[in-house]
Parts: C-alpha cells; sequence; structure tokens
C-alpha cells in the first residue's frame, strides 16, 4: 500500500465534500506464469502488488452520486437509476458497471462521493481496471452494508469488465487483486476459482517489470478473439473448456480447425501444464527451471497465441543475452505492457541501464523500469 497515494485522496476528499470518508486499498497485480489461461478454466500464478487504487467514499445527501479521478483531475456526476456504459467512457464505464452489476443483484445503492487515484501505469498490463472495479465494489460493499463475499465482489467486478468495459476477461486479475497474499503467488485454479498460496523467495533474484510503453490498437477486439477461438475449440472437443484437453485430444481433431486455432489452442495446454510445473518448482526452490518455464511462456505467447509485439520479444530477447536473468516473458493481455523478469539483485541496476539504452535506440522512446513487492489484497486503510 502507498502511504503517500491514501494522503492524497484522503485530503482532496476531504477538500472536495468536507465529510470522513472510507478508505479502500485495491493492489494492482502481477503474473508469474499461465496467461489467457483464467477464461479457458486453467492455472495461473498471479500476485497482488504494491501499486495500486485508492479509493475514499462516503454516502452523499445528494440526489446524484460523484466520482473524481484525481490523476486525471476528471470529475464525473450520475444518477444510479438506468445505468448504461457509455460510449468512449474510459474509468466512468468501470465505476458505472459495478454499480449496476450490484443493481442487478437486486441490491440497494444509495448515492456516494468518491475520490480515487493510483500509481499503477496505465496499459502495462497490472490490472489496474480490475484494481479500480474491486476499490469499488469493496468501498460500496462497506458503506451501504450489502453483505457480499469476497468471492461475491470479485464477479461483480468481472460482469462489470465484461457487459461496461467490453472486455471478456477471465476471473484471474480481480481475483489476484482481491485475494492477495503478503510476500506470496496464489496458485489460482480458474474453475473451482480458489487458490493456495506459495510464499515467494527468489533468493538472490528479485522481478523487474519493463514497461514497454506501447499499447497496440488491437489488444481488446484481439483477447475476445483469443477466446471465442478457445471457446469453439472446446466446443469441437466436446469439452468445457481447454483445461480438459490434452495435446492428443487436439491432434485428433487438428484437419478440423485452422492452423492458427491449433497453435492458440496448443499454448493454452502448454502453458497450464507449464503452472503445474511451475509450483512444483517452487516447492523445490529451482529457480532454474523456474526460469526457463517462464522463458517457455513468452515463446508460446509470441509464436502460437500470437499476442507479443515487437517490442517486447526485443525485450525478452536482450534479457536472453543476459546470463543474470533466469527467466523473462510477456505479461497481461499482449501487444504491449510489461515483460516480468527474474533477475539476480546485484545485477539490476546494470541491467536496467543496458536494456533502456538499447530500447531507445531501437524504437526511439523510453521504456520504464519497476520493481515491486508482493503485497496483501483489497483491504480498508484505518
Amino acid at each position: 500500500m502507498n502511504k503517500k497515494l491514501v494522503k492524497e485522496i484522503k485530503s482532496s476528499f476531504t477538500a472536495h465534500y468536507k465529510t470522513k470518508p472510507l478508505i479502500v486499498f485495491s493492489p494492482g497485480r502481477i503474473n508469474l506464469i499461465g496467461e489467457h489461461t483464467d477464461y479457458n478454466d486453467g492455472f495461473a500464478f498471479p500476485a497482488a502488488i504494491n501499486k495500486g487504487i485508492a479509493l475514499a467514499i462516503s454516502k452523499s445527501d445528494s440526489n446524484v452520486s460523484s466520482t473524481y479521478a484525481l490523476n486525471k483531475n476528471e470529475i464525473y456526476e450520475f444518477n444510479t437509476e438506468n445505468i448504461k456504459p457509455l460510449e468512449d467512457g474510459g474509468w466512468r464505464n468501470y465505476v458505472l458497471g459495478v454499480v449496476a452489476e450490484l443493481q442487478m443483484l437486486g441490491k440497494n445503492i444509495g448515492n456516494f462521493n468518491s475520490v480515487f487515484a493510483g500509481n499503477i501505469p496505465g496499459g502495462a498490463g497490472m490490472s489496474s481496471s480490475a484494481a479500480l472495479e474491486n476499490s469499488f465494489v469493496f468501498g460500496l460493499n462497506e458503506l451501504f452494508d450489502l453483505g457480499l463475499t469476497k468471492h461475491d465482489m470479485i464477479l461483480v467486478s468481472q460482469k462489470a469488465e465484461h457487459n461496461y468495459a467490453g472486455v471478456k476477461c477471465g476471473i484471474m486479475d480481480q481475483y489476484a487483486s482481491m485475494f492477495g497474499v503478503k510476500k506470496s503467488a496464489l496458485l489460482l485454479d480458474c474453475r473451482t476459482i480458489e487458490s493456495e498460496p506459495f510464499k515467494i523467495n527468489f533468493k538472490d533474484y528479485k522481478l523487474m517489470l519493463i514497461n514497454s510503453n506501447v499499447k497496440h490498437d488491437l489488444s481488446e477486439s484481439a483477447y475476445n478473439d483469443r477466446r471465442s477461438v478457445c471457446e469453439k475449440v472446446s466446443q469441437l472437443l466436446g469439452i468445457d473448456a481447454l483445461r480438459d484437453a490434452s495435446k492428443e485430444d487436439l491432434d485428433r481433431i487438428k484437419s478440423d480447425i485452422s492452423d492458427e486455432d491449433y497453435q492458440k489452442a496448443l499454448y493454452v495446454i502448454n502453458e497450464n501444464n507449464r503452472v503445474k510445473l511451475f509450483s512444483e518448482a517452487i516447492k523445490k526452490n529451482d529457480l532454474i527451471v523456474l526460469g526457463n518455464l517462464i522463458y517457455q511462456s513468452h515463446e508460446g505467447l509470441s509464436t502460437n497465441y500470437k499476442v507479443s509485439c515487437e517490442e517486447l520479444d526485443f525485450l525478452v530477447a536482450r534479457a536472453k543475452e543476459n546470463p543474470h536473468v533466469l527467466g523473462a516473458r510477456m505479461m497481461g493481455g499482449g501487444f504491449g505492457g510489461c515483460t516480468i523478469n527474474l533477475i539476480k539483485k546485484d545485477q539490476f541496476k546494470k541491467f536496467k541501464k543496458g536494456v533502456s539504452k538499447k530500447y531507445r535506440a531501437a524504437f526511439k522512446k523510453d521504456c520504464s523500469i519497476y520493481s515491486v513487492k508482493l503485497s496483501r489484497g483489497t483491504h480498508l486503510v484505518d
């Protein structure tokens, strides 16, 4: 949690609304391995991080609700009746979506005032949208005593993203943001929506995120397209989801689908297996195997699933050239955002400097580099 962020929204809220608010912090997330497996009922290995969204919220006596996005200096007032998605609504649609989905559950939401701000870089694949949704559903649940469990809340957040942002996401982002455990990653079963926390100790290594600072336009439409391919192949196989398929099953219908669709389904099957191997390697403290699985994951995302891009492939290639990086891959939906790298602690600064220089020379723009800590999930701040 970021104390500076909390202080900023608190003082902004008090200045705007003259009352004492509830404060919620909802973290972004990283994913160690298991990309695009969540909407295939598969396995993933996410963790909440110490960057996120802080929300100040209180009930309002006014006949409208008001939300102020501090980072953007934008205020939005709306009536909680007859809510519909806005065209080009941006962040507003996440807030509206949460309120609308709560109403769909028969929950009575009164008017409220809110201020939020975040320190998750937008478009970096760290799920700022899930953090925003979770902060609002958590805050409204507390404020209006709605009696929802955390499991109920993440389903509300996911539906808000589906129906108001138009992204048919799986459950991983919302889950990791809500249920994160300090210094741990979660082996998440996306079918049962249950997880096992794994204490993470990379010894002499640490995580480095390199943000390509690109977001190619394809991202949302291509994401939905990948999902429909997976559903189509599952249907042909007569199974609920690709989580239930083996390579042998897929090979049986190879002639009935295009090579592109075969490669995409194969990626999901292989990635699910990699997540299981990853959890075994963590138990054995085998960092070499962890690193190799991370590299294999990127290879699959780039060549089979085709959700990488030139900039991400470049960053992973530079990591591969460095003997002090055990593994690197693109993270998130794809077509931009971050790579996640497992690098020796004492080489962090040197690699940061070198890769930044090479990236600038290749793409005439800067990448941004962060280190993150694994933190707890969405919670009230005292």
